[in-house]
């Protein structure tokens, strides 16, 4: 029996800098989404009708139709795709009628690549729109980030495709990674989610096991795994590939 592929979901991208579109939608592709890019407004209107995406990350400035106006249209033509607007602009006038277009978030310009992904997570578990799902479904068992899956019914990790074998501490460690990409987590908070302190609460437990993670997760692609020096640790992509 073949077992069925999980479907990506897609995200139309529209901003009219190259460097962000690009930035965004290689880092979209590298954490499970497919991805379609437009740099104009009407563009994106006729993208939006040709692809049919799960959502769009939509920047405000735009050469011809500004963001909110292209989120009307879209509105009134019946498609009523969640967004994601970007802008440089932050007052409460602009959150305002960003949020009377139809939009379901706003992130200021300049932002990071985590937050982005964590808030397309979000107005997809919220809307249920990504692949038919719904606000009620199962939350999916496999948490991603870049090429690195956690797979928690099967209890596997794969990073690049290529099973790496965890015993299940590594496998605890590496869960509560995953589900907090971007943030710096402190010693004590591995201890209290992993361990509930049973090694009296000596951080150096906690350094052996992550070193024991960066040997068998990074020796095959860039580094996730960063020490925050003083703070605790954080998964993120190298800052040059971010």
């Amino acid at each position: 029996m073949t077992e069925s592929v999980p479907v990506r979901p897609t995200v139309l991208v529209v901003d009219d800098e190259p460097n962000i579109c690009d930035l965004l939608s290689q880092t979209l592709r590298l954490v499970g989404f497919d991805v379609v890019a437009a740099a104009t407004g009407f563009d994106a209107l006729t993208a939006a009708e040709r692809a049919q995406p799960d959502l769009i990350v939509l920047d405000v400035m735009l050469p011809d139709l500004d963001g909110f106006e292209v989120a009307t249209r879209l509105r009134a033509t019946g498609q009523d795709f969640p967004v994601l607007f970007l802008t440089a602009r932050d007052s409460t006038d602009d959150r305002i009628r960003g949020l009377t277009a139809g939009g379901d978030d706003y992130v200021t310009k300049p932002f990071s690549l985590e937050e982005i992904i964590l808030r397309i997570r979000a107005i997809l578990r919220r809307t249920g729109s990504a692949t038919g799902t719904n606000p009620h479904a199962a939350p999916d068992p496999v948490l991603r980030y870049a090429d690195l899956e956690l797979d928690e019914d099967r209890h596997e990790v794969r990073r690049g495709g290529r099973l790496v074998e965890l015993s299940p501490t590594e496998f605890n460690l590496l869960r509560f990674l995953l589900e907090h990409p971007g943030r710096v987590i402190s010693k004590a908070q591995i201890l209290d989610r992993v361990w509930s302190y049973d090694f009296g609460g000596d951080s150096r437990i906690v350094e052996s096991y992550i070193y024991y993670l960066r040997k068998k997760l990074d020796s095959t692609g860039p580094q996730l795994i960063h020490t925050v020096r003083g703070v605790g640790y954080t998964l993120r992509l190298p800052r040059g590939e971010r």
